[in-house]
């Protein structure tokens, strides 16, 4: 038979040594049986003679008693127990090795559920690295993408400012020199002798004032013919001059 008392921690002693269990853990039990006043698992006690016992079942929590009592002598002074018959000794025993058992199989399912959801957990963190890797991958290849876009576009804009300007007619009798405006008389058919008249009346025309259109270069144009001013570029002329100009002239 199997009594239940409040038996002092003094009168009991265990065979099992304290130092299989870590101090912060009994420590820690220990400020819980004094806050609560006792352990709600009573231990598992078999006299050992009138007034001393052993532990059969409990050793930990009987270990956080004697510290609970070392700490509160009066709140850790007694501890629940069940003090077994010696007849039902080893009904008890069995009875105890049939818990320990079972805790030790719950603590294995526990342990690998443990495991399995910890490589699970890795398993996620290993293909979310994977997933990582890829996006910085394509960020490193869009960053590239970039550079070689303002490249080619850059190389554009160089060639651009490579291309001759086309400019107008009314722009080149406004701005060509007197050597640049020259030749490109001759290439609407003026003589070397006319290119040159011309393009020195432009040029001193224009820095009176420039032209502000074709037909005010054809007035304002003039070159010597036997003793007079005689206009330089007639409007035929400069009909053939703005549709050769058009196609060439580029400054």
């Amino acid at each position: 038979m199997m009594k239940f008392y409040l038996v002092d921690v003094k009168d009991i002693n265990s065979n099992i040594p304290r130092s299989n269990f870590a101090e912060a853990d009994i420590d820690n039990l220990a400020d819980m049986i004094i806050e609560s006043g006792g352990i709600i698992r009573p231990l598992v006690l078999k006299p050992t003679d009138a007034e001393t016992y052993t532990v059969i079942d409990g050793h930990f929590e009987y270990y956080a008693a004697v510290k609970a009592k070392e700490k509160n002598p009066r709140k850790g002074e007694m501890v629940n127990a069940f003090v077994i018959s010696p007849k039902n000794e080893d009904t008890i025993f069995k009875q105890v090795s049939a818990f320990k058992e079972l805790k030790y199989s719950n603590n294995i399912e526990n342990k690998v559920s443990r495991e399995t959801n910890q490589s699970e957990l890795s398993l996620e963190k290993h293909e979310l690295s994977l997933i990582e890797k890829q996006i910085n991958d394509l960020r490193v290849e869009l960053a590239q993408e970039r550079q070689e876009r303002q490249k080619l576009y850059e190389y554009i804009k160089s060639l651009e400012t490579q291309i001759p300007k086309q400019i107008t007619p009314l722009e080149a009798f406004n701005s060509l020199n007197l050597l640049e405006l020259t030749l490109r008389l001759r290439t609407a058919g003026f003589t070397d002798k006319k290119a040159v008249q011309v393009a020195e009346s432009v040029e001193k025309a224009r820095k009176k004032k420039q032209f502000e259109s074709l037909k005010d270069v054809i007035a304002r144009v003039t070159i010597p013919s036997a003793k007079k001013q005689v206009k330089g570029i007639s409007a035929d002329k400069m009909v053939d001059i703005v549709d050769i100009w058009s196609r060439i002239f580029f400054k």
